[in-house]
């Protein structure tokens, strides 16, 4: 194995490292870095990124992050780890999705070294962490007042990308193109295969969100033999991949009282959600469009019209997806087992 070195720093085969790399100064002459932890085995395997908040305001992907990296399973890591539990510091620090320029980060790849903040802090996250990873995962949750079910979204017409999401072992899989700017496409283009982990709602932590995070991405070390099997097999959920997904949007302006939640199953023309004025009187119902299990929602019972209210995939065997939504919701809060 050789020495791996990122932002100036050596880490040797068997040793763990913190980084902190430096990034734009503030104009308070404070200097704000991205923190990196890098843990690497005895034994060579492949290297593995991990990122949350590249969205200020997303933070379930710090919690999974800091699961990972206390894990006792990582004593037996074959390969190197890097894992990045703040991309956004500046973001993180505002409560914010975005950075100070009001730029998205996700939309900024592959960024350039004298361009603008994102810009900057896009080529320095792509060339220092993704470009020097052979495989990667990017936790993400809901915006502001929406919640995701645990999804993961990726390039699933590739092979391998395919087998690391079944192996992430959640029940719905979202074949999601890439999207220009994206660190997705680039990660892409430099033959980096990577996963997107969806779950919960920004600025909250999500508990079932979290676990289904942790247990995934141990899944998917294992995989990749990174962590060795489990010793006792686990009941298996079986993936199910949407081809297809699309917003039902709102039919009026007003106050909304749902009906639905997410993971439900519906059929379509089932009422989602009523709208009201402010006097109880019926504006009008917003419906499904099509059969689907629900992974996105809004939370908020404000809607103004037109606006994004529930993120439904669409299966050709919804009822054994809501089937195996059930164990997996089980498995990971069971009823004699509060969170931790």
């Amino acid at each position: 194995m050789e020495t791996l070195e990122i932002a100036g720093f050596k880490v040797q085969p068997g040793e763990s490292r913190r980084i902190e790399i430096p990034m734009v100064s503030l104009y308070t002459d404070t200097t704000i870095s991205i923190p990196v932890y890098v843990q690497r085995g005895k034994r060579s395997g492949p290297t593995l990124f991990l990122s949350a908040a590249i969205h200020g305001d997303e933070l379930n992907g710090i919690e999974i992050i800091n699961r990972i990296i206390n894990s006792k399973s990582l004593k037996k890591l074959r390969g190197t780890l890097i894992a990045v539990p703040m991309v956004n510091v500046y973001g993180v620090l505002n409560q914010s999705r975005y950075l100070p320029d009001r730029r998205d980060l996700n939309r900024s790849f592959p960024g350039s070294k004298k361009g603008s903040l994102a810009a900057r802090m896009a080529y320095t996250f792509l060339n220092e962490i993704v470009a020097k990873a052979d495989y990667g995962i990017d936790f993400h949750t809901g915006a502001i007042h929406r919640s995701n079910l645990p999804q993961i979204r990726a390039n699933l017409e590739d092979e391998e990308t395919l087998a690391l999401a079944k192996a992430f072992a959640l029940p719905v899989l979202l074949n999601a193109n890439l999207r220009d700017g994206s660190l997705r496409q680039c990660a892409s283009d430099l033959g980096t295969k990577i996963l997107l982990y969806e779950a919960g709602e920004a600025l909250r932590f999500d508990e079932l969100a979290i676990r289904a995070g942790v247990k995934g991405t141990l899944g998917v070390m294992r995989y990749l033999k990174m962590l060795p099997k489990r010793s006792r097999p686990i009941r298996d959920v079986e993936p199910y991949i949407a081809k297809q997904s699309g917003w039902v949007r709102a039919s009026e302006s007003g106050l909304v009282a749902h009906s639905r939640q997410l993971g439900e199953f519906v059929n379509k023309g089932d009422v989602l959600a009523e709208i009201r004025n402010p006097y109880g009187e019926l504006l009008g119902e917003v419906k499904s469009h099509g059969n689907g299990i629900i992974i996105g929602k809004q939370n908020i019972p404000l809607v103004q019209e037109g606006e994004a209210m529930y993120h439904v995939a669409y299966f050709q065997q919804p009822d054994e997806v809501v089937e195996n939504l059930e164990i997996f919701q089980e498995d990971l809060l069971p009823e004699d087992s509060p969170p931790s």
